[in-house]
């Protein structure tokens, strides 16, 4: 107990937090991955006009209660405040649809994984780039958004996923593991980067190529396993740790 009551005040524990479907964990584990405590918080997706979503009040109360639950519990197991760690990571239900404006807000509600409403744009996007593409693919939101002629498409600045979205508002990094971006669009396996001849495809099509963004930079960096992929702001400290006593400067690695 005093061992690992060690490992927590020095800031040796490491911190993972999992947006599932119908609950939000967050454990933290010590040197050896053993965990060491945990909180969670229960939640539920809502059909709003036919589009299966979270609100973003949802998403950073269901972040922050869950934070609150898993600081309770160190406090109660070992007596100390749980006030740095030394690396987060954020882990989301991949996929889906997030997509910001200049100013950094949400263009539409957020259309998760669990959306069937692509299914135009998931068949022809197949066909164009001769490689299966899920309705449930970020890609083939993007695409359905402008088959529809939504008109936020034109003012789309940033599109990402739950996991890349909460990083990016810890960190201010736009960007995403590979195994989360694989479920954004088509990775090159040589590269480790989206697939450049599918991206070019994309842009060509009629639909697609009189927009001012291009794909490429609408998309979060992709980026490996075991790669920096942002610190801890004091602003993003704030954000999962209501109490402020949560420090900041703490490395994050890339969301997946």
């Amino acid at each position: 107990m005093n061992h690992i009551k060690e490992i927590i005040a020095e800031g040796k524990a490491f911190l993972g937090i999992e947006f599932g479907s119908t609950r939000i964990k967050a454990i933290l584990i010590d040197e050896k991955y053993a965990p060491i405590a945990s909180g969670s918080y229960e939640w539920e997706n809502q059909l709003i006009d036919g589009i299966w979503t979270y609100h973003l009040e949802a998403i950073w109360k269901g972040l922050q209660e869950c934070y609150v639950s898993l600081a309770q519990e160190v406090h109660k197991q070992y007596g100390i405040y749980l006030e740095k760690v030394a690396a987060i990571g954020i882990s989301g239900m991949m996929h889906g649809y997030m997509a910001f404006d200049k100013e950094g807000e949400l263009l539409v509600p957020f259309r998760t994984w669990r959306n069937t409403i692509t299914k135009n744009a998931a068949s022809e996007l197949t066909k164009v780039f001769d490689f299966n593409i899920p309705q449930r693919w970020s890609i083939a939101h993007l695409y359905q958004a402008i088959l529809n002629k939504e008109p936020h498409v034109g003012k789309i600045d940033y599109i990402t996923t739950l996991a890349g979205y909460i990083h990016w508002k810890l960190t201010g990094e736009k960007v995403l593991g590979i195994g989360e971006a694989s479920g954004m669009f088509p990775i090159d396996s040589e590269k480790k980067q989206y697939n450049s001849k599918m991206m070019e495809q994309f842009q060509e099509l009629e639909q697609v190529r009189d927009f001012e963004w291009k794909l490429e930079d609408i998309l979060p960096k992709v980026m490996m396993a075991g790669q920096l992929g942002g610190v801890l702001t004091e602003e993003g400290a704030k954000l999962l740790d209501i109490s402020g006593k949560l420090s900041s400067g703490i490395p994050l690695a890339p969301p997946e």
